[in-house]
């Protein structure tokens, strides 16, 4: 029988494995222990990556990530029963041939660990965007996390009459995904003026075809880090898709903590001129604001929930009964997994890591800086 591999074959295969998880355990371990070691990655090596992959991914018209992750399971399960059927085969060689699959696994997993270190594992661990932009953040009291409240609300209130709504009387999407994808993709040109680390020539996000799957995982939206591309779903209560859109985008520029994202995407909706990016980045700082008055004090978070106009209340009532229908084991198992993932990236609190959001609005109530453009 004529050998499963040849010599020089199973020679790359080795380097190739010897090469992918040493250099996936120094950077990472440079970026966890070396002081600045992971800001000076995101800032130069996967700045420049960054823009190259998303370029070529920007090209195509769809989610290549979406395509990715549909057919990658097919091909495994087909890989597997190829491998199976050779390892039968071998009568006599089974042991060598079974040995050959397996060191093609692995391989196949040191690839895709090399690629998730450089393309965004690294960046877990970089200075955070308080230190870097010089938002002081502190320990805060109950009074200025309602007037952080109340000013939120003001705002929703301004903007509600400025956004369409449909026959149901909540918010709709005034223009096209792919428009609003343009001008969140403008936001963050005019946000990179006062924020320049936040930098602007990125290409728009995409929109996730399977997006109803999406919400049964309770998935908003996806940065890929194996193609650069910010992915949204797009089936998900309107006045939330753009402050995804703006969420992923912060996740492409290299801000991988899920707070940090919260907090650039809002900054980024409120410096559109497009008035669905600005409520809906309102919208998204007002839900997180509330939320951390109700856990200390239910009644004034209640008082100033009662301030907000009849049709902001029913956006969001149509927002729980939009995700009340999704309620069951695969959405508790999806919000364990990426609880999982983020506290393996160093997000210690996982999914809590979310509520954190309100500790940078207040920063930026502080420092009394206005993100509205208008």
């Amino acid at each position: 029988m004529k050998p499963t591999s040849s010599p020089r074959g199973s020679r790359r295969l080795w380097l190739l494995l010897l090469l992918c998880y040493p250099v996936s355990i120094l950077l990472l371990l440079l970026a966890w222990y070396a002081p600045g070691f992971a800001e000076w990655y995101a800032t130069g090596p996967y700045a420049a990556l960054s823009r190259a992959g998303n370029f070529l991914s920007g090209l195509l018209p769809f989610s290549l990530a979406e395509v990715i992750v549909v057919v990658c399971p097919f091909l495994a399960v087909a890989w597997l029963a190829v491998q199976i059927l050779r390892v039968v085969r071998s009568k006599n060689e089974r042991g060598r041939t079974a040995a050959g699959s397996l060191l093609r696994l692995l391989c196949a997993g040191g690839v895709v660990l090399l690629l998730f270190t450089t393309n965004c594992g690294v960046n877990y661990s970089r200075a955070t965007f308080a230190e870097t932009c010089g938002l002081p953040v502190q320990d805060s009291s109950v009074e200025e996390l309602e007037t952080l409240c109340v000013s939120l609300t003001e705002r929703l209130n301004e903007l509600r009459p400025l956004v369409s709504e449909d026959e149901a009387g909540t918010m709709t999407l005034s223009s096209s995904f792919s428009a609003l994808g343009g001008d969140a993709r403008e936001a963050f040109d005019a946000l990179s003026a006062d924020y320049p680390l936040l930098t602007g020539g990125y290409s728009r996000p995409k929109e996730v075809l399977l997006s109803r799957l999406m919400s049964w995982c309770n998935i908003t939206g996806v940065f890929f880090p194996f193609t650069f591309e910010a992915n949204v779903n797009s089936d998900v209560p309107d006045y939330s898709i753009p402050s995804t859109m703006c969420h992923e985008l912060s996740h492409l520029r290299g801000f991988m903590r899920e707070d940090e994202a919260n907090f650039i995407g809002y900054l980024a909706c409120c410096r559109s001129e497009n008035a669905d990016l600005r409520y809906s980045g309102y919208m998204l700082a007002f839900i997180h604001a509330n939320n951390a008055l109700y856990s200390v004090d239910r009644e004034s978070a209640s008082a100033i929930y009662a301030r907000l106009s009849e049709t902001v209340q029913r956006d969001l009532a149509a927002n729980s009964a939009y995700w009340k229908q999704f309620e069951g084991p695969v959405a508790e198992v999806s919000t364990a997994v990426n609880n999982a993932y983020l506290q393996a990236n160093g997000q210690v609190e996982g999914v809590k890591s979310y509520g954190r959001m309100v500790d940078l609005l207040l920063a930026e109530q502080r420092a009394g800086r206005q993100a509205s453009a208008g």
